[in-house]
């Protein structure tokens, strides 16, 4: 057996416990995936931060929650536009594409970026560099909050259309692992590098983040090419045919095949609630940090963030913590999360410093993406390539960001209830209210998820799709 070889068959041993085991094929396949996953969580983790720092330097921090509210109203077109898409071409040719277009935009990004952040000093109020520098912030968060809903969403989508339910079990969470060492090296090593070079503007980090997002595509196809096509096919349920029919083509086609089934509605409420509450740490988290650090200094505190949640995540999920999804079942992965955020809630409501909200935000995130998030995913298994593709762009895309606007609306409040009861006062009053609405949605979420595990685990047993 060659290096190569005697390698594979170390990191199989070493994934047998955290995973299950695997057959040799199935594991490169989703070894493969998990490459790729690296590489697209790898630049969203890094653009995530960047796209908040750069943001709050060329427009203002209490403006993010503005921000939050246009992109919901700019995706709309865009998932749209995305689900037609995907009726006039294939899923594999969608991962060629939207590649192509996010890394050839972000390296223009880099140039604009560039000479903004350059020419801050000294701009009048009201001319038109100030006004134009506003707009480029607004549009760069606009860019970065789509490509997380569609290109995350589409790779999902993708991994679900190439994969048994019990294959899924095992091989999804490895994937997420894999993913999280992107997530941790990219954030710290390419997010940080202008702070630790001494450079005044984030332009480096951005064009390394469109060369890798252009990388995305020869990996794609080597996938496709050395996977073998009966490790590529999809769960298939008896009635599947009869639920295809009922499906419509057209742009708001997953909206209506949402809208629609009960399990979709939920898989979207549990999508909702999570990130109303995490929007609302998020908020408080940012500003605090907004507070202390600014320019590139604060683009490598939040990417240090980036890395830190990644590295919490990759941590539960050697740890085991998906054993729980395949020992205990679905139905419990999923309602393990508004337990957990509801004591994060508790948490955020009586202790109040930058470090404990970054402890906070780093556990909430991580343990959403080592636990939570590969459950939600295989809820896509048993249901139709329309609904996986379709259905979930607009549940992780639109959904995502409805959820996030609402969060935002609710965090808009902080700033005229300072200015009516004081800043203490006005805060508290905040917080009182931050508990009021949440525990109660946490309470339905914890509803939700024992109903999509049942539903789920049903269909699996007859071998029926859900929708």
């Amino acid at each position: 057996m060659d290096i190569t070889g005697k390698l594979l068959s170390f990191f199989q041993w070493v994934c047998r416990f955290n995973f299950g085991n695997f057959e040799r094929e199935e594991f490169k396949k989703f070894l493969r995936m998990g490459i790729i996953f690296a590489l697209i969580i790898g630049v969203y983790w890094t653009l995530r931060p960047l796209k908040d720092a750069i943001f709050i330097q060329l427009v203002d921090k209490l403006h993010l929650p503005y921000a939050k509210t246009v992109s919901v109203l700019c995706l709309l077109p865009l998932v749209m536009f995305y689900t037609r898409l995907l009726e006039k071409t294939s899923r594999e040719r969608m991962l060629i594409i939207l590649p192509t277009f996010y890394g050839i935009s972000v390296l223009v990004f880099s140039a604009c970026i560039g000479i903004a952040q350059s020419h801050m000093e000294g701009l009048v109020a009201f001319s038109f560099p100030y006004i134009a520098i506003k707009v480029l912030g607004y549009l760069w968060y606009l860019f970065v909050e789509s490509f997380g809903s569609l290109v995350v969403a589409l790779f999902w989508a993708f991994a679900a259309d190439s994969t048994g339910p019990v294959q899924a079990k095992r091989g999804f969470p490895m994937v997420v692992a894999i993913g999280q060492i992107g997530g941790i090296i990219c954030p710290y090593g390419i997010g940080g590098l202008p702070h630790r070079l001494g450079l005044q503007t984030d332009t480096l980090s951005i064009i390394i983040l469109g060369i890798l997002i252009l990388l995305i595509i020869p990996l794609v196809r080597y996938f496709l090419r050395a996977t073998p096509e009966n490790l590529l096919k999809s769960f298939h349920g008896k009635n599947e045919e009869t639920e295809e029919k009922k499906q419509e083509p057209g742009f708001l086609e997953g909206l209506k095949l949402m809208l629609k089934h009960r399990y979709l509605l939920g898989i979207f409420a549990a999508n909702f609630i999570y990130e109303v509450v995490v929007t609302i740490f998020d908020f408080n988290f940012k500003i605090a940090a907004g507070g202390l650090y600014s320019g590139v200094a604060l683009s490598n505190y939040l990417s240090i963030y980036g890395s830190s949640v990644n590295v919490v995540s990759l941590t539960c999920l050697l740890l085991g913590i998906s054993n729980i999804t395949r020992f205990l079942g679905i139905g419990v992965a999923l309602a393990a999360m508004p337990i957990i955020v509801g004591c994060a809630l508790f948490g955020f409501l009586t202790m109040e410093s930058l470090n404990f909200l970054f402890v906070l935000m780093v556990g909430s995130k991580a343990i959403n993406y080592a636990l939570n998030g590969p459950a939600l995913k295989q809820l896509y298994i048993p249901t139709t390539p329309d609904v996986r593709f379709k259905a979930q762009a607009w549940i992780e895309t639109f959904g995502s960001r409805s959820s996030k606007e609402a969060g935002s609306l609710f965090n808009m409040l902080l700033s005229p209830l300072q200015k009516a009861f004081g800043p203490l006062l006005g805060k508290a009053h905040y917080l009182m209210l931050s508990g009021a609405i949440g525990f109660p949605l946490l309470g339905l979420w914890l509803i939700v998820a024992l109903f999509l595990g049942r539903t789920f685990r049903k269909a699996i047993n007859e071998k029926k799709v859900v929708c």
